[in-house]
């Protein structure tokens, strides 16, 4: 993997050859990455894994007509044929009239914010298989765990650089250092399965590993003797390891594409209130440390911290200058890609704002309710916002959690959920899209 300043230069490099090559602009991305894990069973190594890549890709554009290529090999004959092989591509593409790189006089200048996102302290498989060790033991120390599915540590780090010919030209290096352990509850038929996992930029931010098997261990005995609730209408709690499944959904429905090709239920919806008054969603490109800190986006342009909702009314689309092209607004700084194409539009580190109410208050809320911690399926209508998932959990009974339930469907309509969700103060930032406790008053729950 590169260096953050020969990523850069392999970048511009290719944007010049582009550019002397005949087309009228181009930019370029290199993305290099090098990871490497252990996992272990029963107190045993299983598997050891190491990997290392690194991809460069080049946008070139003829006029209105662009086409994209990438290479895994960097010597000069392939970077050449990279270069030739992309402008002769355009020249026969269709015009596409929404074509073409960020305006120049938006895109950012250094020096670029320090999003702390690279941790230089280096790991070895001896520490990983400790600590994969540890967390596995201390999911089997927890009563009424009978078997393990296994323990994993992991370390990664990459290296992302682009420019273009509009100007732009920078780099950043990211790291990362992992833990999971998944472990199974009770005897035969009876059987449940549960995990937990952490991640961080930092080895210091992660979790120690018997926090985290402890709590895959209680996890899965938590989720023993499950029962079928009677179908009807619930309050339904959103535990905060998949409530962020409510928020991707409606970064799908805002993001520049889906709303230009009118295929979003939040179509006609900028400006409007979709949420509950208070509610705010925000997007958190610079947090130190973040999962998802960038410091700049997939196309050059500054990044900057926003709220998309603020007190529940949609204030922005998510556009990389293409789809932004088409609304008739300016790029958002939202832009994501990889080497293999264009860019599109997403989110950074994503998280709803804490609200007035504790976890226990919600719970308290009603005297029956449902709090769900697992979601199956993938029963969401994107163009309409219908919802039906297949769920897991927990009965709620006069704010005490009762016993477990399963198979069963959860169902709704995402604009009705989100104008009636309810966020708790229990936010923390664990991963790249981060939600409290969300209660919805009202959903249809049925068996599965």
């Amino acid at each position: 993997m590169l260096s953050e300043d020969k990523a850069r230069e392999i970048a511009q490099s290719l944007v010049e050859k582009a550019r002397s090559a005949g087309a009228d602009s181009a930019d370029a991305i290199y993305v290099g990455s090098e990871s490497q894990g252990v996992q272990v069973r029963l107190g045993e190594l299983e598997h050891v894994d190491r990997s290392e890549g690194e991809e460069v890709g080049l946008r070139v554009f003829v006029g209105h007509q662009s086409a994209s290529v990438a290479s895994s090999d960097f010597s000069p004959d392939a970077l050449a044929e990279l270069v030739n092989r992309g402008v002769a591509m355009a020249r026969e593409a269709p015009e596409d009239p929404y074509a073409g790189l960020a305006p120049p006089e938006l895109l950012a200048h250094g020096p670029f914010p320090d999003i702390q996102s690279e941790d230089s302290r280096q790991e070895d498989p001896k520490a990983l298989r400790e600590r994969a060790l540890a967390a596995e033991n201390a999911a089997l120390a927890v009563e009424g765990v009978t078997n393990s599915s296994g323990g994993s540590a992991g370390t990664s780090a990459s290296t992302v650089a682009l420019a273009t010919s509009g100007g732009f030209s920078g780099a950043y290096r990211s790291t990362g250092h992992s833990c999971s352990v998944t472990v199974i509850a009770g005897e035969g038929p009876t059987m449940q399965r549960d995990s937990a996992w952490h991640g961080a930029r930092h080895l210091e931010d992660l979790d120690a590993p018997e926090e985290v098997g402890k709590l895959a261990g209680e996890r899965a005995v938590a989720r023993l003797n499950p029962i079928k609730p009677k179908p009807g209408r619930y309050a339904v709690l959103f535990d905060p390891r998949i409530a962020g499944s409510l928020l991707g959904h409606f970064i799908g429905a805002i993001t520049g594409s889906s709303v230009a090709r009118k295929s979003s239920f939040l179509q006609d919806k900028l400006g409007q209130q979709i949420f509950a008054t208070g509610v705010r969603l925000i997007d958190d490109p610079l947090r130190p440390r973040g999962l998802r800190s960038r410091p700049f986006d997939g196309e050059g342009l500054p990044v900057t911290t926003s709220a998309l909702v603020d007190n529940g009314v949609l204030k922005t689309w998510l556009a990389d200058s293409a789809s932004a092209r088409q609304l008739g607004i300016q790029p958002t700084g939202h832009a994501v890609r990889g080497a293999g194409g264009p860019p599109g539009a997403g989110p950074s580190n994503l998280y709803l704002a804490p609200g007035s109410r504790s976890r226990d208050e919600l719970l308290a809320a009603f005297p029956e309710a449902l709090l769900v911690t697992e979601l199956i399926g993938q029963g969401v209508n994107g163009v309409t916002g219908d919802y039906s998932r297949g769920a897991a959990g927990f009965m709620v009974r006069n704010g005490a959690i009762a016993e477990p339930v399963q198979e069963i469907t959860i169902a709704s309509n995402l604009l009705d959920m989100f104008a009636t969700l309810e966020p708790g103060t229990d936010l923390e930032f664990r991963r790249g899209v981060d939600s409290p406790t969300l209660l919805v008053p009202e959903m249809t729950v049925g068996a599965a």
